[in-house]
């Protein structure tokens, strides 16, 4: 098997973890979340990107903030942070109007653009939540970046419906798909254990 998804059941909504796959090989989440279909049904779920490490301190986790939000809103949600302008080429970005504080609804979204070309440095993160509309878009989305169907790719075509909406979420993420975020993902949570005792 060259990808594999996990899927566990959290508060009543299906999780997909992308997790890895064993040969060595990247997993690209729009084809991940494709092949977890059958395992989804047809209700909606939410989806993180194991080398996103978040932490909330003084709030509810990243996705119990979305999945109430989604309660509120029933549409599908993206994680969102700020990024700084020089950075937007490694994140897909969106750019929309603020609805409530911290809330957006998208109405475009660019995978990857140079900075010149990015419309804000609002920078998605590894945190969805997904109607399970988005297969019948992922169905249809051609390979974007990089050769790969993107999901960003697919979630545009939903925000121009107005489907998706975007949360700036209350805490800090870590790339740990990276050496350098790996590294200060060990470091925060090591200072954070010791000043926890």
């Amino acid at each position: 098997m060259k990808n594999f998804v996990k899927s566990i059941i959290l508060a009543s909504m299906a999780i997909v973890l992308i997790a890895s796959c064993n040969n060595g090989s990247k997993v690209v989440p729009g084809d991940a979340i494709f092949k977890a279909q059958t395992m989804i049904g047809d209700e909606p779920f939410g989806v993180i990107l194991a080398d996103d490490i978040c932490d909330t301190p003084n709030n509810p986790g990243v996705m119990k903030q979305m999945v109430e939000l989604f309660n509120k809103h029933q549409k599908s949600i993206v994680a969102i942070m700020e990024v700084p302008k020089d950075k937007t080429d490694a994140y897909g970005i969106i750019s929309g109007q603020e609805i409530e504080k911290d809330v957006y609804q998208i109405e475009t979204m660019i995978e990857k653009p140079n900075p010149e070309e990015a419309p804000t440095n609002l920078a998605i993160i590894g945190r969805y939540i997904l109607t399970p509309e988005v297969f019948s878009y992922l169905k249809n989305t051609k390979p974007g970046a990089g050769g790969e169907i993107q999901i960003t790719d697919a979630l545009k075509e939903m925000a121009k419906n107005g489907k998706v909406l975007a949360y700036k979420f209350k805490g800090i993420r870590f790339d740990c798909g990276s050496v350098d975020g790996y590294v200060k993902s060990i470091n925060y949570f090591y200072d954070k254990s010791k000043f926890a005792k």
